[in-house]
This record gives C-alpha cells, structure tokens and sequence, in this order.
C-alpha cells in the first residue's frame, strides 16, 4: 500500500473514532435532555389540569371536565392523558334513583352495605360545619355552597381488591318514608377512570431500526385534585415519544450530514496536500529506480521539508557515488579488456579479437578476405640476435600491417595470432582489392628484408569470406592458401578461392526448410552451469542446443543452419518450434533450474513474434521464470534498442535474459545498465588460464563488481582447470559450466 493511501486511511479512521465519539455523546446528551424536557412538561401539563379541574371536581361527571382534557390531549404532545377517581363517593340521590323499589326521592336511607366480596362502605362525616369555622378564620364569607351539600348524605366505598379498577357493585340499602321502611338494593357501575383521552404513537419518518437502537423512557406524570381536604382525583399524563424521537432523528441525520460533508471536505484538502507533500518522495522513488536501473541523476531543486530534504541530499550523494564507482570500473574494464584484446608488444588486435570480428561479418552478412601472415624463420633469427633486436623486428613488421590499416580507402585490421603467426581482416573487398594488399605487402617486406638482410621474410595467404563456412574452416582456408605460397618462392602470397560446398544454395534452402516445417531436429541440453557461491554443486542453467541432419545422416553445423535460416527468412519459425520443445520438456519433466534458448536478433526484432513469444510465457506462467532467453553479445550489438526493448517485454512475462559470448569489445559496459539484463556469461578466453594471467584477474574483479551494481549474474563458461575454479569463487562469479 503507498504512503499516501496509507494516510488517507489513518486519517479516515481516526476521522471516524472522532466523529463517532462526539455523534454518540451528541446523541446521548441529546436523549437524555428530551427525556428531561418531556417528563417535565408531562408534570407541568399535569398539575396544570389538576388546578383546572379542582373547582369542577365536585361533581366527577361534570361534562367540562372531559372538554378541558381533550383540548389538551388534541395537542398531540401526549400520548394519554386519564383521569381517575381516588375516592369512590356515592351520593345516597345516586343510590335512591338506581334502587327499582325506591320510586322517588322522599326515600331516607338509613344504611348502606356491600357483600364482603366487593368491599365495605362507610359513612362520610358532615364536615360543614368544620369548614365555616376554617373560613370564618381567613375572613372569608360563610356562603360559600357548604349549606346545599348537606342536604345529600354522602357514602364512601372502599374496594376490595378485585374491584380496586371498579366494576358492577350491589349495594344492601335500608331505607324509610315516614313510617315506611324498606329493604332493597341497588346496582352501580363505580368507575376507577373517570376520563380517559389516548393519541396513537406516530414517527412520522423515523425509521424503527431508529427506535430499536436507541430507546427513549419517558415516566408517566400524576398530580392529585383535592375536593376540600381530601384527594378526589388524579390526573395521570403520558409524554407522546413520538415527538422525541422525531426532534432526536433529527438531530442524528444533521449531525451525520456535516461529518459527512466536512470528511469529504478534508480528504479533498487532504488530498491535496498530500500530493503536494509526497511529490519529492515520488521523486525520491524514480530516483531510486533510475539508481537500479543505472541510471544516475539528482533531485534538484530540493524540497523544503526538512526531513525529505535530508533523505534527497543523501539519495543525490549516493546517485553521485554510485555512478562514478560505476564509472570507474567501467574505464577499469575497458582498460583491462583492451589490454587482454591487444598484443603488448605490437599494439595489434590479437586472435579473440580476430574471431571477434569475424563473426561481426557474419552478423551483418558482409564480405572480404581474411589474410594469413607468417614470418620465416623468426625462432632462427631469435637465436643470433638479441631480444631488443627480435623486439625491434616484430614492430617493425607490425608496422608494414599498421600503415595498411591506416589506409583510408582500405577497411582493414591487423591481428597478431600468435608469435610469429599475424592476420588481416580486409572487409568489402573483392579479389582485386585482395590482389593489391598482397602486392604491397610483398614489397613492403623485401624493403624489410634488405634492411635486416634477410631474403626471405614472411609469406601471405588470403581466402575469401564465406557465410556458410565456420571461423576454423576460414582460418583453415586462409592458412592452405598460406602453404601455397610457399611454394611459391620468397615473401610470395597465394589467393585461393571461395569454398564449394557439396550442395548449392536452393538445395541447403530446401533441407532448412523441410527441417524446420517438420520439426525434424532434436534438443539437447549442454552447458550445465554450477553455482560456484559456497560448496554446491547445484545446477542453476542449462543450454538448449538444437542439432540437425541431412539426408545423409551427417549434422549440419548450427552456424550454417542458422545463417541460411535468417538469410531466407526462416529464423523466426525456427525459433518458435525451439521454444515449444523446450516448454514442453521442462513442463514434462518439472524441470527446477532455468533453461536458457538461443534466439535470433531477427526474431525479436518482430512485434509479431514478442506477442506471440508474450501470449506463449503467459499460458505457461508456473514456468516463466525458469526460461532464460538467450542472445551473443555480438548479435545484441547489431541493434541495441531492438535488444533493450526485449529485455523488457520479457521481464514483463516474469522470464528471464541473458547475453552469452559477452565481450566488453561488441557491448561497451555503460551500455549494459541500460539493458537491465539478468545474466551475463562470458566469452571463453576471460576465464581460460586465469590463474596464471594477472590481468584476466583484474578483469574479472572489475566486472563482477560491476554486475553486482547493476544486480547481473555473471556466469563462465568452459572452465576446467580446478586452479581456474578456484579464483572464480574467489572473484564471486555466481556460476561456471565445465
């Protein structure tokens, strides 16, 4: 996860605990002040009617009594409002009109009672008389309606329990007209609730998960109406939470809208000051790719946050560092490569070089002759004189090749092979030019020779550049035609011919083709590569190597097959139907180790055929990282971009790359951090008697430090001396072929 996606979550979450926080405190204060608000209003609203009612509680079925409590319960605050009786008093007018047998109101009752079952009755006391005194006291007026009340005598029923809401209740009365008396009773129905007004509980749209999350308890409210000294009634009120529930849902969704708005507002402030804040880290990481990528620069201007600007000092400090390290020890390679390329005493190119260039020419299809030079009797004349005058004759004879070199209508090189064994390579040039080497030669050595009196100096062989043939079988051309001019006579040269070979073209045409479109080779894997860090004996690579036969049975060199096979563009089948049989063999034989394929700079020179290479690797992902593709330094150094932006295309499949045959004289070593390359095997004469060549050492040492900037793999191949083996490790090569 980056930096920035890393704050904007941190950030989100801390946004969240704060929020969240505050919301359920906002919340709970707020539930908790409505349940205050209502429970208060609920009492106010209560004792407001009690004191409404107490002038009217008189007579409990006064029909104002309901009208003032449904005026306040249509309000809609409350969700009940009731009313109920708290002493049950019974009028003896009451209890005369509801007995059948008392037929009018001269009845006198002289007692009442109930069955033990629905309680007792009692007899109110006339306290008329204790008010006008009370009255008299505060000076106010003794005609205040006591006189009337009198008249009727009143009863109290006290319940039983079951008949504590009220009910149906027979009364025992005993009643008398003059001289009448008379046994009867009478049925009342005694209310507890004398009025009672309910409103539905409605949320409106507050939704019920809401309510279920958060419940509100709102108390029932009571106040008592007194009727003189005694309580009659209560008045019982009920908040409506509905109200609350709608001011608190309300209060919840505006809370969460401004968090929601102000988040929003500060991750796009965040947003923007974050990218401003991580610009110089994200320039910091390209700075760092670029860095293992070998690609050195600076972060300039640097940024102004002090700690950022610390760690882009550094990174420039180390970019600087690392690049003239870099450089150092690629001047050191070049250096040593030459050195190891070029003959001390001549300054002439020696045989590798001569090999090297050869196979340049077979890159680029070129044609020429190549020149075989020897000295007579070098080792005769070494005898008779001394070293200083041997020395002096080996330069001067490198000269005569040197002035040709400089000619600058010639495209030629010189090479000392070996003693007195030298070489010309003539690029470009037909038999004419070939013929007018030869002849100034010739006279540049007898000018020699009569100046060391010698009579016989060297003698020349020449043969003509032949794309089909091998560097043994030019060089071996070169050096017949060598021994033909010895027969000759002194300082005399011989030119032979191109080689015939047993086929002509359309005939090696056609056995290419039908080898490839049959698939009619086999793969063996040679070249088994040991990783050489500790004491294993692990094997890290093989080489797939592809071997063919004519009709005769005979195999056909691999040089020739692929030279005819990119001349008539057969190259890229080729290459495909090499890469399936090796798929197919490491997926059959769940092969560990990497596989490395040879291809041709003409096949990846084709988007048609990096696709097809791509769709290939990625139908096979499980293996991808154990194919290895392979390229020789000098085929890379025939187009660089086309190898570089394989390099790529492969590394984006999950396989590997690798430059075999690696000599610093194709591919300069600054070209190398621009390749990215995995592996690098090295051309044969660095790791060949090294432990006895001082130079090779240094060589070695160089480049390995090198690759381990630039995070390669270097490999030697063929090497079979322990001694060899041994200064490998010591240099940290990571692996060695035998």
């Amino acid at each position: 996860m980056s930096l920035s996606k890393q704050l904007y979550f941190i950030i989100a979450i801390i946004f969240f605990i704060i929020f969240s926080g505050n919301f359920l405190i906002s919340v709970k204060n707020m539930k908790e002040y409505l349940e205050v608000e209502s429970a208060t209003k609920a009492q106010d609203t209560a004792t407001s009617i009690g004191m409404s009612l107490r002038p009217l509680i008189k007579d409990k079925n006064d029909p104002e009594i309901e009208s003032i409590i449904k005026v306040i319960s249509n309000s809609g605050f409350y969700k009940e409002i009731r009313l109920e009786d708290a002493n049950f008093t019974i009028k003896s007018s009451e209890l005369i009109g509801a007995a059948k047998q008392l037929d009018d109101s001269n009845w006198e009752i002289e007692s009442v009672s109930v069955d033990s079952k629905f309680g007792s009755v009692e007899k109110v006391g006339d306290d008329s008389s204790l008010n006008e005194q009370l009255l008299k006291l505060e000076g106010e007026s003794e005609d205040l309606g006591f006189v009337d009340d009198v008249k009727t005598q009143e009863y109290r029923y006290i319940p039983s329990n079951a008949y504590k809401q009220g009910g149906e209740i027979i009364f025992n009365i005993k009643a008398k007209k003059f001289d009448d008396s008379i046994t009867t009773t009478a049925k009342l129905n005694i209310k507890k609730v004398l009025i009672q007004e309910k409103r539905d509980i409605k949320f409106e749209y507050v939704p019920s998960w809401f309510i279920n999350l958060i419940p509100i308890s709102l108390e029932e409210k009571t106040s008592e109406i007194s009727d003189g000294w005694n309580t009659s009634a209560v008045i019982y009120v009920s908040p409506n939470p509905g109200e609350a529930y709608a001011k608190l849902y309300e209060q919840a969704k505006n809370s969460i809208v401004y968090a929601f708005i102000a988040f929003i507002i500060s991750m796009i402030f965040l947003l923007v000051f974050v990218q401003f804040l991580l610009r110089p880290l994200k320039k910091i990481e390209a700075l760092a790719k670029n860095i293992a990528q070998a690609k050195f620069g600076v972060i300039d201007p640097l940024p102004w946050t002090i700690e950022i600007k610390n760690v882009s000092i550094a990174m420039n400090d180390m970019s600087r560092k690392i690049e003239s390290m870099i450089n150092k020890l690629t001047n050191n390679i070049n250096v040593l490569s030459k050195k190891l390329s070029e003959d001390e005493l001549t300054g002439l190119d020696l045989k590798q070089t001569l090999e090297t260039d050869i196979k340049q020419m077979f890159i680029k299809k070129e044609d020429g002759f190549i020149f075989n030079i020897k000295i007579d009797n070098l080792a005769a004349y070494a005898k008779t004189h001394t070293k200083d005058e041997v020395d002096s004759y080996l330069i001067s004879f490198s000269n005569i090749l040197k002035n040709l070199k400089s000619d600058n209508s010639l495209d030629i090189n010189a090479y000392r092979v070996f003693g007195s064994e030298f070489a010309l390579l003539a690029k470009t040039c037909d038999k004419n030019c070939a013929l007018d080497i030869c002849a100034r030669l010739k006279l540049a050595f007898e000018t020699l020779g009569e100046e060391l009196k010698l009579t016989e100096l060297a003698h020349i062989g020449a043969t003509p550049f032949n794309e089909l043939a091998s560097i043994n079988e030019l060089l071996q051309g070169a050096n017949e035609a060598y021994e033909k001019a010895k027969l000759i006579g002194p300082n005399e040269f011989f030119i032979g011919s191109k080689n015939v070979h047993s086929r002509d073209m359309n005939l090696w045409r056609e056995l290419i083709k039908q080898i490839i479109t049959d698939n009619d080779f086999d793969i063996e894997f040679i070249n088994d590569a040991y990783k050489i860090e500790g004491e294993t004996n692990e094997i890290v690579m093989q080489e797939a190597f592809t071997k063919a036969k004519d009709q005769e049975n005979n195999q056909i060199p691999i040089g020739t097959f692929v030279s005819i096979a990119e001349k008539y563009e057969m190259i890229e089948s080729f290459d495909k139907a090499v890469i399936e049989k090796v798929i197919t063999y490491v997926i059959l034989n769940n092969i560990n180790h990497k596989i490395c394929i040879n291809l041709s700079i003409d096949s990846i020179g084709k988007k048609d055929f990096i696709k097809w290479l791509q769709n290939r690797i990625s139908r096979n992902k499980e293996i991808a990282s154990k194919l290895v593709f392979s390229l020789t330094a000098y085929s890379v150094a025939k187009d660089m971009d086309i190898f570089k932006n394989f390099c790529d295309s492969m590394h984006s499949c999950g396989a590997r790359v690798i430059i075999k045959r690696f000599e610093s004289k194709f591919i300069p070593t600054e070209n190398l951090k621009e390749f990215n390359v995995d592996y690098i095997r090295l051309a044969r004469d660095y790791t060949s008697d090294i432990e006895k060549e001082r130079s090779k050492q240094d060589f070695l040492d160089s480049i390995c430090d090198l690759a381990d900037l630039l995070n390669i793999k270097i490999f030697a191949e063929n090497v079979k001396d322990k001694k060899d083996l041994e200064i490998l490790k010591k240099v940290k090569l990571f692996a060695a072929s035998k």
